[in-house]
């Protein structure tokens, strides 16, 4: 991928800010930096994060943990750069699944109450370097969730837009008090549901 490239050694010899310019969606830049240049990728509102520090936060698998959260992935982090956490009313739930041959699963699920706040949002997916992150898990199928434990200061930046997001029509409607293992168990059913209703529209 030479544009992957190009962009890649620019922004890390002028400001470590990604000026996007291939025909390739942003994600599968992003797929590829975390493949073959050592970062993990994190979603945030905020552009100006000039170092990340760890917080108290709860594993997919309701771990509490004190650390920095990033994943080895293209879109996941992109939905987190997109969501306004401010429009969010009562929770979000989403993941990304992976397999030791590769294969992704992803769900991203918000509640009819923040979808009517209008909760998409420009925002950054930063580049973090990897040294310091462990994966959460070494299941067979695992969260791509990877965590450090110290600060660390991002190389990149990139700026994404909700056009961005390849799930931004596969988000789903969940009830407020309803487990996360009936979000998950309901997501492609939901999804499919919205899907046919804006064709129909």
């Amino acid at each position: 991928m030479d544009d992957f490239e190009r962009m890649y050694h620019e922004a890390v010899a002028v400001n470590g800010i990604v000026n996007y310019q291939s025909k390739f969606p942003k994600h599968r830049f992003i797929d590829y930096l975390t493949e073959f240049k050592n970062v993990v990728a994190h979603g945030s509102n905020n552009s100006k994060i000039e170092t990340f520090e760890t917080r108290q936060q709860t594993l997919f698998s309701g771990k509490s943990v004190e650390a920095i959260f990033a994943a080895k992935d293209g879109i996941w982090p992109i939905f987190y750069a997109i969501l306004d956490r401010n429009k969010v009313v009562y929770n979000f739930r989403n993941g990304c699944f992976k397999t030791k041959n590769k294969r992704r699963f992803y769900f991203f699920s918000i509640t009819q109450q923040t979808l009517d706040n209008e909760p998409w949002t420009t925002g950054y997916v930063y580049l973090l370097p990897s040294e310091s992150f462990e994966r959460a898990s070494y299941t067979r199928v695992y969260v791509d969730e990877w965590i450090s434990k110290q600060e660390v200061k991002p190389l990149l930046k990139m700026e994404v837009s909700p056009s961005d997001f390849e799930y931004h029509n596969k988000v789903s409607i969940h009830r407020p008090r309803e487990s996360i293992l009936m979000t998950w168990l309901l997501y492609k059913i939901r999804t499919s549901k919205r899907d046919h209703s804006k064709k129909a529209d």
